[in-house]
């Protein structure tokens, strides 16, 4: 009589094997039991901004000076991270440190993951949520349509006194007003009334008004003034969505709201600090040719540079003076990519013109070689701090020169600017280059993960 067979035995090797798969499993797992903490991410807003220890001592210090509750600080490569147990305390210290740390940082709101570090450094991390899961950040921004205002004024400035000098109209001055618009300031009424008919004629969208004998005052309309405004909100829309695409987050909500807000909203982005950093910035160029025949030394003692030149500083603080003429702006760009130079082994952005702009740089640089050409590097931002318990508004431009050197041949279509920090500057100015300038500075208004 034969001995009963169990039809499903198996191996002992394989249950062991089954059992270790599940465990490793297990392991792996791990990481998404422990949640993620509300978070402030500190970074530098230039490459040259030291995060390091010292700056994380002046960090803690801060916050126990204003008993704000917190876990711990952490030095992340060029961050710092300070994790907290509640999102009003996060949210708390947001607002303390962006106002006393200053313009030179970006403080950021954040998710950090609570793993502990033996799984960390094990290389086990959470799982990345879906979009529908993991949520997203969500910023509000305001549109400064003022400044958009005064860059179309200053435009109608420059463009009425070269209308008057080809038309050999005597003028003594031309500006913007200080309620709005332009005023001229004529010889005479009869110069003014000569103005007045050619101004009429070639710039008909201009309201003319006489608030002196000798005076001329231009403004626009309330209906140009909406449609510059509409259209000033749309494009920046427009650039804000194509930084979005360059950082690469799927299914981004960038949308209108009342007339001088825009909301975005981003999910699944990890580094906010990064985002905000590329949404906010209003970099560009300007290409200019250094101004040789004066003393850059004089301007610089005396702060009154010659009346065709302006007094500028290069990233090392150091006084370089350019003509006001600008031979080439960042509008011109069509296209940008960052990479190493050939030469010195330095960050470089290598730019392609558009066929307008390509003109204009091959026209100005063929009867130019053998002199200087300098890159200077423009960004407009806002300040906001808080005065008497108020937070006030304040607008500021950096410009400083990157590069300046001796033009030696003919340059076209396509050519490279170096003087960068590092290479996530160069990557970031190329972004902002393909992506475009935004039409008006914007303040990114609040915060939410």
């Amino acid at each position: 009589m034969s001995t009963p067979h169990t039809l499903n035995q198996y191996p002992w090797w394989k249950y062991l094997l089954i059992g270790l798969v599940m465990l490793w499993g297990l392991i792996f797992a791990l990481p998404n039991l422990f949640g993620e903490d509300p978070a402030v991410q500190i970074s530098g807003a230039r490459a040259n901004i030291a995060i390091d220890a010292a700056f994380q001592e002046k960090v803690a210090a801060l916050l126990d000076t204003d008993k704000l509750l917190h876990k711990r600080l952490e030095l992340e490569g060029d961050r710092l991270l300070i994790r907290f147990a509640d999102p009003e305390d996060q949210l708390k210290a947001a607002d303390i440190l962006k106002d006393r740390l200053g313009r030179d940082y970006i403080v950021a709101l954040n998710l950090a993951s609570s793993t502990p570090g033996f799984l960390r450094a094990m290389g086990l991390s959470p799982m990345y949520l879906g979009l529908d899961l993991r949520g997203g950040v969500h910023f509000l921004m305001q549109v400064d349509m003022d400044a958009t205002i005064k860059q179309i004024e200053e435009g109608y400035v420059d463009e009425i006194r070269g209308r008057l000098r080809n038309d050999k109209i005597q003028y003594t001055s031309v500006g913007r007003a200080a309620g709005g618009g332009v005023q001229v300031e004529f010889k005479d009424s009869a110069e003014r009334d000569k103005a007045m008919d050619l101004l009429h004629k070639d710039l008909p969208n201009l309201q003319q008004t006489e608030p002196g004998p000798s005076s001329l005052k231009l403004t626009l309309s309330e209906r140009e003034i909406k449609e510059k405004r509409d259209f000033a909100l749309q494009q920046n829309i427009t650039t804000l969505r194509n930084r979005v695409n360059e950082l690469g987050v799927a299914e981004p909500i960038i949308q209108q709201q009342g007339s001088d807000r825009i909301v975005v909203q981003l999910p699944g982005v990890q580094d906010t600090a990064r985002a905000k950093e590329i949404l906010g910035a209003t970099a560009t160029l300007e290409f200019r040719l250094a101004d040789e025949e004066n003393d850059w030394n004089q301007a610089a003692s005396t702060g009154r540079p010659p009346i065709n030149s302006r007094l500028y500083k290069d990233r090392h603080g150091r006084p370089v003076l350019l003509q006001k003429r600008v031979m080439l702006t960042g509008d011109a760009i069509v296209d940008a990519s960052s990479g190493l130079d050939s030469q010195s082994g330095g960050p470089a952005v290598f730019i392609t013109l558009d066929g307008k702009g390509a003109k204009r740089m091959d026209d100005a640089t063929k009867d130019n070689i053998g002199k200087r050409m300098a890159v200077v590097f423009i960004e407009n931002k806002t300040e906001t701090k808080r005065v008497d318990g108020e937070l006030k508004k304040t607008a500021y431009t950096v410009e400083e020169v990157i590069n300046i050197a001796t033009i030696r041949d003919r340059l076209g279509r396509r050519f490279q600017i170096t003087g960068l920090d590092s290479t996530r500057e160069a990557r970031d100015l190329a972004l902002l280059l393909r992506a475009g300038a935004l039409v008006s500075p914007i303040e990114i208004i609040e915060e939410r993960t």
